[in-house]
């Protein structure tokens, strides 16, 4: 079986590997973005993606766009049987869809029709959603509406980061394809169309939502928190510089249940020294990184900065 992969995160790097040493299947080419600069006046840097498939000396390509005739062409020429798509960030258009004989399969990290669209890991941590899974799907022309080939149903425990979960999440879609891949193209696995009436969309995520809102609750802060790592972060300000909270717990009874909004109060735990007031709880912080400082536990950080307990976090 003649196969193109297309993807760009680590999360996939894992499917990736596991195709190109399955047996029976031939891995023609890989597709991933092209290289971006790391900085202002830094070199470009490729997707994780790019770098296994060198590593592995698979041929790779990184059109800026699919809707060129010549991009196109280019695949056409490839003549894969199946091309399976996994967080490439791209809809693929008609004539994409319409090149493999047997379909573009996507890997999908929610349990379809819930969670459609580019968020759907954060947007379950979020919603204190306690099952998720992933999805492998046929995909049609919409944003993740294809019918259903497989899926595989992963509990949450409401510890998860978003980071975590979307490895596991694919790790765990890894062996779906792997199960299914063979009887769909043999014609032994129908798809099933999707429930429209329980569909659900994500949105892109913005760099303004990780900011902290001290007005909400602090077990909501604990999810947005979780529910940004690694991108974009929770994110607080401190005497003019960012204040990145790297991980914290939501906890009930404020031991300053006088605080204002957004002040920093001492605990009297040796994990936890300091806490943020929020409108319902409070914020227990753990590690945190200051602008152009290094990640630091929150006792580590009050040992250079004591001045932090009692004040204020915009």
């Amino acid at each position: 079986m003649r196969l193109v992969f297309m993807g760009t995160p680590d999360a996939v790097v894992p499917a990736l590997t596991a195709l190109h040493h399955a047996p029976n299947i031939d891995l023609a080419a890989v597709y991933t973005p092209p290289d971006r600069p790391r900085g202002r006046g830094r070199p470009t840097e490729p997707t994780p993606v790019k770098a296994a498939a060198s590593n592995l000396n698979l041929p790779v390509y990184q059109p800026h766009t699919l809707r060129a005739p010549a991009a196109q062409q280019e695949l056409q020429t490839l003549e894969p049987d199946v091309i399976i798509v996994a967080a490439y960030g791209k809809l693929l258009p008609p004539e994409v869809l319409a090149i493999p004989p047997h379909g573009c399969l996507n890997l999908h990290p929610s349990l379809l029709p819930r969670y459609r669209g580019p968020a759907p890991v954060a947007t379950a941590i979020l919603d204190a959603a306690t099952l998720t899974g992933v999805t492998l799907m046929l995909l049609d022309p919409g944003m993740d509406t294809g019918p259903i080939l497989a899926q595989q149903e992963y509990p949450l425990t409401g510890n998860e980061t978003a980071d975590a979960l979307t490895a596991a999440l694919f790790a765990l879609g890894i062996q779906l394809l792997l199960d299914n891949l063979d009887p769909w193209v043999s014609g032994q696995l129908p798809a099933q169309p999707q429930d429209e009436t329980q569909a659900t969309i994500t949105r892109k995520l913005e760099r303004a939502d990780g900011i902290a809102d001290w007005h909400l609750p602090a077990a909501q802060l604990a999810r947005m928190c979780r529910a940004f790592t690694p991108w974009p972060g929770l994110t607080a300000h401190w005497q003019g510089k960012s204040l990145r909270l790297l991980s914290v717990t939501a906890l009930d009874h404020p031991d300053s249940p006088d605080a204002a909004l957004g002040q920093v109060i001492p605990l009297n735990s040796p994990e936890t020294p300091a806490a943020v007031a929020t409108a319902q709880g409070i914020l227990a912080l753990q590690q945190v990184q200051l602008e152009g400082r290094r990640p630091a536990p929150i006792a580590d950080f009050l040992r250079g900065y004591p001045h932090f307990l009692d004040s204020r976090l915009d």
